[in-house]
C-alpha cells in the first residue's frame, strides 16, 4: 500500500460510516493488498471463518436491481437471515440507537415528521450510498458466534486499512435483510449465510451526512476497573 503516517490511533479516530461517495473509482490493486494485510486479524483455532464477494460494476448494478424488485413487494419481500438486533432491546441501548439515527436525519435537515424524506434517504442504504464498490461478507451456517466475531475483526481490519489508503467505508447490516436474494444473485449457495455488505469508495467530504459528530459512551459506561 501507499507509504502513509497514519497511526492505528488516527485510523480508528478518521473511520466513521460513510453514507455519500463519490464515483471515483477504486483500484482493484490496492483493494488486493488491503485485503491481504486483514488476512492477519486474529481468528479463533486460524479457522479464518470469513469469505467475501468484491462486486463493482454490472455484478454490482445486479444486486441491487434485484434487492429493489424485493422491496417493491412490501413486508412479503422481506428474506432476513438474522435478528440485526436483539428482540426485546432495552434501555440504555435503545437510547443509543434512537439517538443516532436522530442526529443523522438532523444533519440532513429532515424533521422526525417528514416519513417519506425519511424512507426516501434510508433507502439510500440499498444503493450503497452510491459507493462504486460493495464487498459482501460471508460464511459458511456451520460457525457459531465466536467465527462471527472472527469476521467482525476482520471487517475492522479492514475498514482501518482502507482509511490508511485514503479510502473510506460503510458497514451495512441491512442487506441481511434481504439475503436470500443477496446470496442467489451472487450464487452462493444455501450453506452460505450472508452477514454484511461494506461499502467502499472515496468519501463525499462536502456531503452533510459525513460531516456529523457520532457520539461514543464514556469509559465508565463500558470499562468496570477491578485490582488497580
Amino acid at each position: 500500500m501507499p507509504a502513509t503516517d497514519t497511526s492505528v490511533t488516527d485510523a480508528l479516530h478518521a473511520r466513521r460510516s460513510v453514507r455519500a461517495f463519490t464515483d471515483k473509482p477504486v483500484d482493484p490493486a490496492l483493494l488486493k493488498q488491503i485485503f491481504a494485510a486483514a488476512q492477519r486479524a486474529p481468528s479463533g483455532g486460524n479457522l479464518q471463518p470469513w469469505q467475501a464477494t468484491v462486486l463493482t460494476g454490472e455484478p454490482w448494478q445486479a444486486v441491487k436491481d434485484a434487492v429493489a424488485a424485493r422491496i417493491a413487494m412490501g413486508r412479503e419481500g422481506y428474506e432476513p437471515e438474522y435478528d440485526i438486533y436483539p428482540k426485546g432491546l432495552i434501555e440504555p441501548w435503545t437510547d443509543r440507537r434512537f439517538g443516532v439515527g436522530e442526529a443523522l436525519y438532523a444533519s440532513l435537515g429532515i424533521p422526525r415528521e417528514d416519513k417519506a424524506g425519511r424512507l426516501a434517504r434510508f433507502m439510500d442504504n440499498y444503493r450503497g450510498f452510491d459507493a462504486p464498490v460493495m464487498l459482501f461478507l460471508h460464511c459458511s451456517r456451520i460457525m457459531g458466534p465466536p467465527q462471527w466475531s472472527d469476521m467482525g475483526m476482520w471487517l475492522q481490519s479492514v475498514m482501518l486499512l482502507l482509511v490508511e489508503a485514503g479510502l473510506a467505508s460503510c458497514p451495512q447490516e441491512c442487506w441481511a435483510m434481504y439475503g436470500a436474494t443477496v446470496r442467489r444473485t451472487l450464487a452462493l449457495d444455501d450453506g452460505q449465510i450472508l452477514f454484511t455488505g461494506l461499502a467502499i469508495g472515496h468519501a463525499d467530504t462536502d456531503a452533510a451526512v459525513n460531516q456529523w459528530a457520532v457520539p461514543r459512551v464514556s469509559l465508565d459506561e463500558v470499562i468496570d476497573w477491578q485490582g488497580f
